[in-house]
């Protein structure tokens, strides 16, 4: 039996889908491309390039679409990333940052202008602590980093 997942983000790119695609399962594991559809006779691009390209990153499906230039990828959508480890909070912010930028409190814009937030893995329940002073300190800790420091977001939840 195939679990289908109901829904799926699906990604705008003017003509870039398939290098974007490569480049995301090149930093995800358990990551591959799971179909492509190019453009038809009379569709609205050009005959037999890539129109749509399925995709999954560590599991989760995606979709990408060739539309041309009429819509921007932007940052009021991105992509939340849960990392176990300060070296693979390096290792991705360093890629994906990578003919892009390196935005305050994790968050980082790729060269084809998809935001991502590169976050510790346990910052969602540091946030969530029931004692509000310990919430209050991870998010003020977080509001002065660039790349997320999880050495410092541990301090922070300690009151260290």
């Amino acid at each position: 039996m195939t679990i289908r997942q109901k829904i799926t983000p699906f990604l705008w790119f003017d003509a870039n889908a398939e290098e974007a695609v490569k480049f995301y399962i090149s930093l995800f594991k358990d990551s591959r491309i799971t179909y492509v559809l190019h453009y038809g006779k009379g569709d609205p691009g050009p005959e037999g390039a890539i129109m749509c390209i399925g995709f999954e990153l560590e599991g989760q499906r995606f979709g990408a679409i060739n539309g041309g230039p009429i819509f921007k990828l932007s940052e009021a959508m991105s992509l939340f990333v849960e990392c176990d480890t300060q070296e693979e909070i390096d290792r991705l912010s360093a890629a994906l940052s990578e003919g892009g930028e390196i935005q305050p409190c994790g968050w980082v814009k790729d060269r084809f202008g998809l935001s991502w937030q590169i976050n510790y893995a346990k910052y969602l329940d540091m946030v969530a602590d029931k004692d509000p002073a310990r919430s209050r300190r991870v998010i003020e800790a977080l509001f002065g980093m660039k790349k997320v420091d999880v050495a410092a977001l541990e301090r922070a939840y300690a009151g260290a």
